[in-house]
């Protein structure tokens, strides 16, 4: 692959990846709904802005190229707990599509993120 489309399918995944973490952010913050509906099922309605300003925060550290790693590691525990609390309620799996961009556009990014370059595997 050649480094110019490399270099826009990584602006793909990230924009995508982080995009997904904004709407969902701002639909907590403008208290959508369908998004109380779904946090009043699990109980947790009255962090919303909370869950929001998490959702948000993450993302824009995810973006920022000097906190990438960082913003890796809260989206990826975010989702995760998203997906724990989806499972446990019997809920469709809906953060499993960013948890997975997330992944990827990180891949794509910077793949010292996982290994660095001096670890080996035996």
């Amino acid at each position: 692959m050649s480094p110019k489309v490399y270099r826009i399918v990584t602006i793909i995944f990230t924009v995508l990846a982080a995009g997904m973490a904004l709407m969902s952010g701002v639909f907590k913050f403008t208290q959508s709904p369908q998004v109380m509906e779904t946090l009043a099922k699990v109980g947790v309605e009255k962090q919303v802005l909370f869950l929001g300003a998490m959702e948000v925060g993450f993302a824009l550290l995810f973006l920022y190229p000097k906190t990438m790693k960082l913003g890796f590691i809260l989206l990826s525990c975010y989702f995760a707990g998203a997906i724990a609390t989806e499972l446990s309620h019997g809920m469709p799996l809906n953060a499993v599509t960013p948890i997975v961009l997330v992944w990827i556009a990180t891949y794509l990014r910077d793949k010292t993120a996982f290994l660095s370059d001096k670890t080996t595997i035996a």
